[in-house]
C-alpha cells in the first residue's frame, strides 16, 4: 500500500501585518506630489525656479518640471549679461513691465528664483503663459 503525501508551503506573517489585511492585497501608497515650479512665497510674491542655460542661440523656454521652469538664454553668462536677458525675456513672455519681474537668488547659479510683483497677476496665470511659450 501506497501512502500519497502533499507537501505544503506556508508563508509566516508577523501579527502587525495580519491585522486587518487579507491575503493578496496591496496597501495603496500615497499620492505623489509635485512641487510646482510657480507658487506665492511668504510676501505674498509670485516665486518661479528657473533653470538658466545661458549661452544658447535664441531666447526659449524649453521644459517645465517640478525642478523648474527651463529657459535658454541668448546672452553669455559674464558681468550679468545673462541675468539681465533673463529679466527681459521673461517679463516680456508674461506681459509684464521690468520692474514688476526681479531676480531674488542664484545670480552666479544657473538655478534662478524670478520674483514678480504681488497684485500684479495670479499663478496660474504665469503658469499658463509659461507652458503657451513653452509649447510654441
Amino acid at each position: 500500500m501506497h501512502r500519497l503525501f502533499t507537501t505544503f508551503t506556508i508563508k509566516a506573517m508577523s501579527k502587525s501585518k495580519a491585522k486587518g489585511k487579507t491575503a493578496g492585497t496591496v496597501p495603496a501608497k500615497p499620492p505623489i506630489t509635485e512641487k510646482a515650479p510657480v507658487s506665492l512665497d511668504k510676501s505674498g510674491n509670485i516665486a518661479i525656479q528657473i533653470l538658466a542655460k545661458p549661452g544658447a542661440k535664441q531666447n526659449g523656454i524649453t521644459n517645465i518640471g517640478a525642478e523648474g521652469v527651463g529657459v535658454q538664454i541668448a546672452a553669455p553668462p559674464s558681468e550679468g549679461e545673462a541675468n539681465a536677458e533673463l529679466v527681459k525675456f521673461l517679463s516680456k513672455v508674461l506681459g509684464l513691465r521690468k520692474s514688476d519681474v526681479s531676480l531674488d537668488k542664484g545670480s552666479r547659479s544657473r538655478n534662478k528664483i524670478i520674483l514678480i510683483s504681488k497684485g500684479v497677476t495670479t499663478v496660474e496665470a504665469i503658469e499658463q503663459l509659461l507652458r503657451k511659450e513653452c509649447e510654441s
